[in-house]
């Protein structure tokens, strides 16, 4: 497969194609969010080994993110710049998923065993997912060149990551408690391997990029790290992830230990429950509110909404009580998940502008690395709080303490990260006439 050229706007379906990938990526990338359970509640890893382990990754994550952006930048190759990163890196990042969830040593006994085990799939499946993640979102720019394209894309994107994200996150326990963790995970690679690979034939680039020479690296990240709308958006999603992250970590033991109902059933269908709702909110969040108020303002909406939200989650204490909740957090989830990857095709526009180049790779690439120290933060987190909290999965029976642990975990992290994003998104300068004049400019230079 060669590098297709882009001699006009795409058609629907190879809008759809391109979307549809999405499911693939995402639907992993989800259901990971269960490794602390599936390691520590199922397979009794001290829960400061486990979180020890995650947090050392996610560092890792953050510097491997710029460093394949910056190569997807400087890749020429009768395949394209991004497609190969796509293309080769697909099956390993899906064997490397399938793997985790099939550890064959148990905490209890063999703790150093399964944390060897755990660490060497994890760098598996986190360094093929990356190339794959920051080829493909690198092409959103490249393929979707007006604002039309791009929020026309991005929705068709954010209809099939909700149905990934329902999946990923609100089946897994329930077919664990069926099936086990390693059979659902072997199902989910196989799922996600079908969309990733069919959408393959759709991707196309722009030859003429292939000839352009690229800026050497430390010229590319002062020009990145110099750029403000770039460091307010990406410390802004950070927090989204952080906000998420907690939420989707967390639910299983709130659940469980806060409010007293074991097994994967409620779980299941909370988190269901909120991104039926995300899905949903799709269309009024861009028909009413992206399309009049721009991406800025949308989301922190979104972001004020989810922090609402949240904050109620300090006085629940049934199961019934939650379906507003999540109903609520599905709303706001859905208006920061449709305009996350428009507003950083705005700012790489910005940057084209400033540059004369197309430098897709090294802001998707550092964006990973900033935002990925959300996983970080959120396995810290949860470090402290089972520490802080006396939770100790070999116990049969937990103190009570641990029922007001897990509350706090939902709550103050999450809503701390969505504060801080709304006050960095104050800040954001890329919005009315200065955005304008981007696009005029771009329009201009392709005219």
């Amino acid at each position: 497969m060669s590098a297709a050229s882009l001699d006009g706007p795409p058609s629907s379906g190879t809008t759809w194609r391109y979307a549809v990938m999405n499911f693939g990526l995402t639907i992993p990338a989800q259901a990971s969010s269960f490794l602390l359970l599936y390691y520590v509640d199922g397979l009794k890893l001290s829960p400061t080994l486990a979180a020890t382990v995650m947090t050392l990754f996610a560092v890792y994550n953050a510097i491997d993110n710029p460093v394949i952006g910056f190569l997807s930048d400087r890749t020429r190759s009768r395949f394209g710049r991004r497609i190969p990163f796509i293309r080769f890196g697909a099956l390993p990042t899906l064997l490397g998923f399938a793997l985790m969830f099939n550890a064959p040593f148990n905490g209890a006994t063999q703790p150093w065993a399964l944390v060897a085990y755990f660490a060497v799939t994890w760098w598996l499946w986190e360094t093929a997912g990356t190339a794959v993640g920051t080829g493909y979102l690198a092409l959103l720019p490249e393929m979707f060149r007006t604002y039309p394209e791009r929020t026309g894309v991005a929705w068709r994107m954010n209809v099939v990551q909700v149905v990934g994200l329902l999946i990923g996150l609100a089946l897994p326990p329930l077919l664990a408690a069926r099936f086990g963790w390693g059979a659902t995970a072997i199902a989910f690679s196989v799922i996600s391997g079908v969309a990733m690979f069919s959408g393959l034939g759709a991707l196309s680039e722009r030859p003429q990029l292939q000839q352009a020479p690229a800026l050497p690296l430390l010229p590319a990240l002062r020009a990145t790290f110099g750029n403000r709308s770039f460091l307010t958006v990406v410390l802004a999603q950070t927090m989204r992830f952080v906000t998420t992250g907690t939420l989707a970590a967390g639910m299983g033991f709130y659940v469980k230990y806060t409010l007293g109902v074991p097994g994967g059933a409620a779980t299941t269908l909370l988190l269901a429950t909120a991104f039926v709702v995300a899905g949903v909110s799709l269309w009024p969040w861009r028909a009413l509110v992206a399309g009049r108020l721009g991406a800025r303002v949308t989301l922190m909406l979104a972001f004020a909404v989810t922090a609402l939200s949240v904050s109620l989650l300090a006085v629940v204490h049934t199961v019934a009580g939650m379906w507003p909740v999540t109903a609520c957090f599905g709303v706001g989830l859905g208006g920061m998940i449709l305009m996350g990857d428009v507003i950083m095709a705005d700012v790489i526009d910005e940057d084209e502008v400033n540059t004369g180049q197309r430098r897709e790779g090294m802001y998707y690439g550092l964006s990973g690395l900033i935002t990925t120290l959300s996983g970080a933060l959120v396995s810290l987190t949860f470090g402290w709080v089972a520490r802080r909290y006396g939770y100790d999965p070999t116990l049969a029976t937990q103190p009570d303490s641990v029922a007001e642990g897990f509350r706090v975990f939902m709550t103050v992290p999450p809503i701390a990260g969505a504060a801080l994003a709304l006050l960095l998104l104050s800040f954001y300068p890329l919005h009315g006439e200065r955005l304008a004049t981007v696009r005029r400019t771009l329009a201009a230079r392709a005219a």
